[in-house]
């Protein structure tokens, strides 16, 4: 009896599946392709931009010295702490000063005997030659006067070179600054004997306001601007360099902060690196730069005045260099290779690939794909807004 109502119930679950598959066919329900995606598009800014070459380079200092002691003798003090700012003629270290200061008393006191010498020479002379007027005397006597004063004047001479000598050295006892700059640590120490066998360094100084940016300019940049004057009338001096303007920027600094001006430029390449030379000067009266720094350098080289510019986050890399997404015919996505420029903030310079009527994808670059049909809402290029963001929109979709 259970048997029977166990297969009457299959019967039934079974009769009413079967109808409700019918029902469901019956119904006409087909799959519906969901819609292209949404996408924000903009056309590319068209504005002046000055164009530079962007380079590396590391700093430098002004002057950099090894202070040496040029006399012997013993360190007696050292007048300065490590590190120190010091300016120009600040006494530095000490070497013991008295045998040159007796030497220089020995000079003078030479010199003070041979002007004594002089006089009677020269009292002498003056003596012979008025006898001789008188023809109580001889020629020969005359003439040996004359020698004798005349030796009495070459050795006050050389008295006088004697005390020059001491006191040059009496003044090498104080080790002076030679510029304006710091002084690292010291080498030795008070009591030191110094040079004995020739000049002993002492420390070194450095001056770094203000400060030097070298740099190298490929042989290509260097024949481009050598063109690029040419078209404007312009040779390139050595006298033109302060008139071109410089900037660099450190490794954690945004931009190119520090304004300066080119300095010099090396007469000829490099053929081992094929590059020139290039120094630049910069203000550093804070000593917030130092000098051995990476530096990122950036210097003018001409203008455009309607360059295009994109937002840098809208262009990608691929094997063949950099594109950008397009809305193409029909709302269907485009891409274009692109050749780029300088950053110039959020945005980037596109040298060519790219119509200023075209509309740059730059929202939605992840849905974007190539030959696929998109949502396009227009928008104006916003450097401010992020691929990946929200911006309020220029229109609705078209």
């Amino acid at each position: 009896m259970r048997g029977r109502l166990h297969q009457g119930l299959r019967l039934f679950l079974t009769l009413a599946g079967m109808a409700m598959f019918a029902g469901c066919e019956e119904s006409g329900n087909t799959y519906v392709p969901p819609p292209p995606p949404a996408v924000r598009v903009a056309q590319p800014v068209q504005q002046p931009v000055t164009l530079y070459f962007e380079l590396t380079g590391n700093t430098a200092p002004l002057n950099a010295v090894d202070i040496e002691a040029r006399v012997q003798g013993y360190i007696q003090s050292i007048d300065y702490q490590d590190g120190m700012m010091v300016k120009k003629g600040t006494k530095l270290f000490g070497i013991e000063r008295d045998t040159y200061q007796a030497q220089l008393d020995q000079a003078k006191a030479s010199l003070a005997s041979q002007q004594a010498s002089q006089v009677g020479a020269k009292q002498e002379y003056d003596r012979q030659l008025n006898l001789m007027k008188q023809q109580v005397t001889t020629q020969t006597a005359v003439d040996s006067a004359k020698a004798t004063l005349d030796e009495a004047n070459a050795a006050i001479l050389n008295a006088q070179a004697n005390v020059d000598l001491a006191t040059i050295n009496l003044g090498y006892t104080e080790v002076l600054a030679p510029f304006d700059g710091v002084v690292t640590d010291h080498l030795v120490d008070i009591g030191t004997l110094v040079g004995v066998s020739g000049p002993t360094k002492l420390a070194s100084i450095v001056q770094t306001d203000p400060l030097y940016a070298y740099f190298n300019v490929s042989e290509t940049q260097v024949l481009m601007i050598k063109q690029a004057m040419a078209k404007q009338g312009h040779t390139f001096r050595q006298t033109d360099l302060p008139s071109i303007p410089a900037e660099i920027g450190l490794q954690t600094e945004e931009g190119y902060p520090h304004k300066g001006h080119l300095d010099y430029a090396s007469p000829q390449l490099d053929a081992s690196t094929g590059t020139l030379q290039v120094r630049a000067l910069f203000d550093n009266k804070d000593h917030a730069m130092l000098p051995g720094l990476f530096v990122r350098v950036r210097v003018p080289v001409g203008h455009n005045d309607k360059a295009l510019l994109v937002r840098d986050d809208t262009i990608g890399t691929n094997q063949l260099g950099s594109y950008v997404l397009v809305l193409g015919k029909d709302d269907v996505v485009e891409q274009k290779q692109v050749k780029t420029g300088q950053r110039e903030g959020p945005l980037r310079v596109v040298q060519s690939g790219l119509d200023p009527a075209d509309w740059v994808v730059t929202q939605g670059i992840q849905q974007a794909i190539p030959g696929s049909k998109v949502t396009p809402e227009k928008m104006e290029m916003n450097p401010t807004a992020n691929a990946a963001g929200d911006a309020k929109a220029k229109t609705t979709t078209q």
